[in-house]
This record gives C-alpha cells, structure tokens and sequence, in this order.
C-alpha cells in the first residue's frame, strides 16, 4: 500500500492525482520547478495531508512517485533521489513544446524509454498519460464499482507494474498492462485509446473553438470498460509525432 505519492510535478495532472491520493488516504508531497513556496495555494486547497516540498524531497518522501512534467525537462527528474523507487511517467512528447529528440522522431524508442534511461535505478511505469485531467477526476470508482474505467499501463519491471496498478486501483481505475516501455507508444497521442474514448460525443455543430473549450471543461465524461481498452490498445498504430498532432486537432 502506496503511504505517501510523490509528486514532481503540480499541474493539472499532478493536482488531480494528489486529490484522488489524498480521497483514498494517501499523504502527496507536492513540487513543482519554481519551489515550494509556489504552491502553498494548491497545498491549502488540498488540505490535509498535503505539503509543498521540492523534487528532491518529494522524490525521497514517496513511496511511489509520479513524474508529470513537460518531456522535454525529463532529464531534469533527480536521479539519486528516486533511485531503486517506482516511478510512474504521464508525460507525453510534443515536439513544438519539447524540442526535437531524434530517437523519438525517427520511433526507435519511446518517450518513457528515454525516462528509464535517465533513471536506470528507478522501475518506471507508464501510465496516467492518455487522460486529461477532467475525466481523471470524474471518473475514478471505488474498486469492484460497476461501469469502472481503465487505464493503460506499460513497465519492464514485474513488480513495478504491479504497484502502479495498485496505485491505479485505489485510486479508482482498472490497470490494463499493455506490455513493455516499448510497447508504451500504444497509449501515446494520436492513439486509439488517446483521450477520446473518454470524451462524450462531441456535437456536430461545434466547431468555434471557445465552444468547443467550453464544451470539453464541462467535464462530462464516458467510462472505458477494460474489454474496450484492451480492443482499442490491440488494434491501434503507431503515428509519427507530426501525424499524432494532427490527428489530435
């Protein structure tokens, strides 16, 4: 049983984490890249069992830790700290925010195998990736609740993997192992179980974006049984960054 959630990273991400953590009895210690002291707000909203530290100290505080910060900046994530800890990656590559990573560009590897090798000691496990941050909160369930929804999960380590879906499951979501980091592309943008599937229909004559923004923040959400997740991550293919942002809008 996760005792405390490290969270490097705090934004909407990490917040609704460190809210679903907190719901289910979990202590979060909270950073973020610009200090502690930025985040006595969210740690206040939060309320008990929450406190603002840096990445270093949330690294070492957590049982687990979640990265969630822009890809681009993985290589800042504190190597000692999370040594020999489960880490589990949300991030996401998009070139325009990022930069370019060839490897990535070129698909020889995955974005969370690049995590993983800037962190050899830690057991890294993606997931929490291919949901925004609305959805993840409305629609966590109480484990064996009916019309649950899972999420994706990918690690080359055994019992990695077997925390983070420990994790997921309290927290409120089935874990759907999709295979290796290798394999952790098929939740990736521009996938098939990438945010959408957890989106109500979106009515056609939506088409001004304030609208549609309007639309997506009313936070409706549709649950994802894990039979569909499992159709979804089978029968998806893998896009080139370029070809995963345009299909995103």
């Amino acid at each position: 049983m996760t005792a405390t959630l490290g969270l490097i990273g705090a934004g909407r991400i990490g917040s609704t984490l460190a809210k679903l953590a907190l719901a289910a009895g979990i202590e979060v210690v909270v950073s973020n890249s610009r200090g502690p002291e930025t985040l006595q707000d969210l740690v206040a909203e939060l309320g008990s069992g929450a406190r603002a530290a840096d990445a270093r100290d949330a690294a070492r505080a957590g049982d687990v830790v979640v990265a969630t910060i822009p890809f681009g900046r993985h290589r800042d994530l504190p190597v000692a700290e999370l040594d020999g800890k489960v880490v589990i990656d949300t991030m996401n590559y998009y070139p325009e925010r990022d930069g370019r990573f060839a490897e990535l560009d070129a698909q020889k590897v995955t974005s969370t195998q690049l995590t993983q090798r800037h962190l050899p000691g830690s057991r890294v496990v993606k997931a929490f990736n291919n949901i925004d941050f609305l959805r993840l909160e409305v629609l966590a369930r109480p484990s064996g609740a009916e019309g649950r929804t899972a999420l994706p999960i990918a690690g080359d380590d055994r019992g990695g993997k077997d925390d983070a879906g420990r994790l997921l499951d309290v927290l409120g979501y089935d874990a759907l192992d999709t295979g290796t980091l290798a394999d952790s592309w098929r939740s990736e943008p521009g996938t098939d179980i990438y945010v959408k599937p957890y989106l109500p229909e979106r009515p056609a004559e939506l088409t001004d974006p304030s609208a549609v923004m309007d639309w997506f923040l009313q936070g409706a959400g549709v649950a994802v049984s894990i039979d569909r997740a499992e159709r979804l991550i089978r029968d998806t293919a893998r896009q080139s960054p370029a070809e995963a942002r345009e299909s995103l809008g």
